[in-house]
């Protein structure tokens, strides 16, 4: 027999959880409409060539394809070698390639600056654990069109205007820069062939450390005088002295001689995004911390790289970057653009409750022989007063303790007996608390 539970890796979500979802997708919607992004809707499913023409980073391996309408088993067994003469379309494992193709097939209807939002499912051949789904939605906003450090700054200005509405104010963006990276790789001697190889290394600095990151990359056999160069700027004496965001820290982080262009573009970062906030009494004014081994393994990645950190938790709950060149595998000229995707399903966990998001919600309990249309007008009477925003009706059970339980984990605050001959408008409302 079939199991009735869901796919692995995905969820069903209980009216209650599927509310909850809703009400925090509307403040991440409103938020991003508030700093002048669009909302756009691309189909859930590409070309095949499309998600496997090696401008989706690692997730390119973690697809899901579906197979050509019409193969039989002889054409399948023949084609078994070839993924693609198999799948002709494939589920959008993000949206930042739906993206890239929506702007190339609509680009004379757009503005020369367009700043989208998208919302929705995106699909991963994950290993299914905790926190982590095949399953899942990103809401991400971009800046097409935007060169300038001012496109990166709207995206952190909207992003952490965004997460305070849901009230997790506190929030700071690591920031980096590929262009800084590849440059440091390249000045402790790191060849072009090796660097793919560097980068995941240094990805894990976080979890492995600095001697870890340095045996690791013995063992991957890179060129030893760039691994001793690399260690030793790790283990280089620092002092303790603090500097907050800017080019004195920018540069303290990074070998001599770093690029003066990256570094401006990152320090207007920081000022573009200083403008815009108002600091509470004794917090950083500019949000943003550089760390010069940020990677974030997107392989699209050509400058800006993003992170937003949150001190209520261990890990990023987004991030993002500038893909200048992703457009252009689909007009045949390069197009600056940036992006920036909060990481829905972490923080929908971790957004309290208000208690007004439940206070307009009523249970009407009522006996068995009460016709229907006198159960329908007292619901209409309570939602036409404007002073409950959801009504249910329920028939009265033997175990109404339950009943209201069961009210109580859906959402629903208040609850009113109904009998047969009640006036529509007379019920009395008590919470179910």
């Amino acid at each position: 027999m079939a199991t009735v539970n869901p796919p692995r890796g995905m969820r069903d979500f209980l009216p209650a959880d599927k509310a909850r979802r809703e009400r925090v997708l509307a403040t991440i919607r409103e938020r991003y409409r508030a700093h002048g992004f669009d909302e756009i809707e691309t189909p859930v499913v590409e070309e095949y060539e499309r998600l496997h023409a090696g401008i989706g980073g690692d997730n390119e391996k973690l697809s899901f394809s579906v197979l050509r309408r019409g193969l039989d088993a002889a054409a399948i067994r023949e084609a078994s070698e070839d993924p693609a003469a198999l799948s002709d379309l494939g589920l959008r494992y993000d949206l930042t390639v739906p993206l890239a193709r929506f702007y190339a097939t609509n680009r004379g209807q757009l503005p020369s600056v367009f700043r989208s939002i998208q919302i929705g499912p995106v699909w991963r051949a994950e290993r299914p654990q905790k926190g982590r789904y095949r399953q899942f939605v990103q809401c991400d906003i971009d800046v097409i069109g935007d060169d300038s450090a001012r496109a990166e700054a709207e995206l952190v200005v909207a992003s952490l205007d965004t997460i305070d509405a849901l009230g997790l104010d506190g929030g700071t963006v690591r920031v980096n820069d590929r262009r800084a990276l590849d440059w440091m790789l390249d000045s402790f001697g790191f060849t072009a062939e090796e660097r793919p190889g560097v980068l995941i290394t240094i990805d894990k600095l976080d979890k492995i450390g600095q001697d870890g990151i340095v045996a690791e990359l013995r063992t991957r056999e890179a060129s030893p005088a760039a691994v001793d160069a690399f260690e030793a700027f790790l283990r280089r004496p620092r002092t303790t002295e603090y500097h907050p965001y800017g080019e004195r820290q920018i540069r303290s982080a990074l070998p001599e001689g770093a690029p003066d262009d990256v570094v401006g573009h990152l320090v207007g970062l920081g000022e573009a995004v200083a403008a815009a906030r108002t600091p509470a009494p004794g917090i950083d004014p500019i949000p943003l911390v550089f760390d010069p081994f940020l990677v974030r393994g997107m392989g699209y990645y050509t400058g800006t790289i993003l992170e937003l950190a949150h001190p209520s938790v261990d890990y990023s709950l987004g991030g993002g970057g500038r893909y200048d060149g992703m457009i252009g595998r689909f007009l045949g000229q390069d197009v600056p653009a940036v992006g920036f995707s909060i990481g829905f399903e972490r923080i929908v966990d971790l957004v309290a409750d208000r208690e007004d998001e439940t206070a307009a919600a009523a249970v009407l309990v009522h006996d068995a022989d009460v016709p229907v249309a006198e159960l329908l007008a007292h619901k209409s009477a309570l939602l036409d007063t404007g002073g409950v925003a959801r009504v249910r009706l329920e028939r009265r059970t033997k175990n109404l303790k339950a009943l209201l339980e069961r009210a109580a984990a859906d959402g629903y605050s208040a609850f009113a007996s109904v009998r047969t001959g009640d006036a529509p408008g007379s019920l009395e409302l008590r919470p179910l608390s």
